[in-house]
């Protein structure tokens, strides 16, 4: 019991260092495209290559996850996304940045999947969800990354030293944790996965409810700061609060959302999940307040926050490659939190952003109705 409790903190700290690298970089991303020389149109295209580079990536790790020991692939894939980071701070023009943001991506994908893979062998240990407080280090990873990153770039620190010193300091977090992690191999008899696989059948309606929850992350992670400033009129260091106050109620309602798990089961936890984020996203629509719509952000978090965590829970569960059916719903959550920020302006440029929040509130009433698809996952069998 003493390696298995071992394991789950070396999980949680590997999901706290992807986290953090994904947090440094949002940080600096202003410095990184004055250092490229590109406007917000240069920017907006550069920012779609991570999740290309993802999607793409993702198809493989299922063959990776197969021939190889999950803690040994684990390592060698988060080494791989800490020094992914040095990348984006190196370009001088949008021709070569575009590239290394693809790459970058791709390094993110495939440690996600490996993270995943590795917590899922966990909760199968433990006979109970615990998938939910994984993802809740990875917040605050992201949080204490980006939070360190602001004041690099307040001291006016050069990001490729900020990058480079980061980097480093995670590697070897990483590699101290990764010695905690399980060796696993998937069973001899099991035939490997296609080299380059696509998401099956049976993912595919789990892949709906991860899309749902991840559009609307995506949603309130990019837009609430500038919903609360343009909508409401307010100031723009509430805005900023705005933000945070989205980032920490998702991290509080992942560290809580494995006993509620335990509790309720997770098709009753996703039901209440959605009512919760669909309330949320219909304060942010009929608000006319400013706190009355930072508040409705805040149940939105709230109500997103556990979803993710179960769907890559119940994925890692179906057939006999787990690793293709966590690639596959990586891939469909990584593509939707890839559209949601253009969708959401799209709407808002041809109507208004109050009515393209409205698509937010429609998507979070689906991911509450299709909760059904995670029923598999109810009762994980100790192994």
């Amino acid at each position: 019991m003493q390696t298995l409790r071992r394991a789950r903190t070396a999980t949680s700290v590997i999901f706290a260092v992807h986290g953090a690298v994904t947090g440094t970089f949002a940080a600096r991303v202003p410095w990184v495209a004055d250092h490229a020389g590109i406007g917000a149109g240069g920017l907006g295209i550069a920012l779609l290559m991570p999740g290309i580079g993802a999607l793409l990536a993702m198809p493989l790790s299922g063959r990776l996850a197969h021939r190889h020991d999950l803690r040994a692939l684990t390592r060698t894939l988060i080494l791989l996304w800490c020094a992914a980071l040095i990348l984006p701070a190196l370009p001088t023009t949008i021709y070569l940045l575009c590239p290394l943001l693809a790459a970058y991506g791709a390094a993110a994908g495939l440690a996600d999947v490996a993270m995943n893979a590795q917590a899922v062998v966990i909760e199968e240990r433990y006979g109970r969800s615990v998938m939910s407080s994984f993802h809740g280090f990875w917040s605050v990873g992201g949080l204490a990354g980006s939070a360190v990153a602001a004041l690099a770039a307040r001291a006016g620190l050069d990001a490729r030293i900020h990058f480079l010193v980061t980097a480093a300091a995670l590697a070897v977090v990483s590699v101290a944790a990764s010695a905690w992690l399980l060796p696993h191999r998937p069973e001899p008899e099991v035939d490997a996965p296609p080299a380059f696989a696509l998401p099956s059948r049976a993912v595919l309606p789990i892949g709906l409810v991860a899309l749902c929850a991840v559009f609307a992350e995506g949603a309130g992670l990019d837009w609430s700061a500038v919903y609360i400033r343009d909508v409401l009129g307010g100031a723009a260091s509430t805005a900023a609060l705005t933000v945070s106050a989205f980032s920490i109620s998702m991290a509080a309602a992942r560290f809580a959302g494995d006993r509620v798990i335990h509790r309720l089961g997770p098709v009753t936890t996703v039901r209440l999940a959605g009512l919760c984020a669909c309330l949320g996203a219909l304060t942010v629509v009929l608000g006319r307040q400013v706190l009355v719509v930072a508040l409705g952000f805040g149940l939105l978090g709230v109500g997103i926050a556990v979803v993710v965590p179960l769907v890559f829970a119940t994925a890692g569960r179906i057939g006999d490659h787990p690793g293709r059916s966590l690639a596959g719903v990586a891939g469909i959550a990584y593509g939707s939190g890839l559209v949601a920020p253009g969708i959401i302006g799209g709407i808002a440029h041809l109507s208004s952003l109050t009515v393209s929040f409205i698509l937010v509130v429609a998507l979070t009433a689906v991911m509450g109705l299709y909760a059904r698809v995670l029923r598999p996952a109810a009762s994980p069998a100790p192994r």
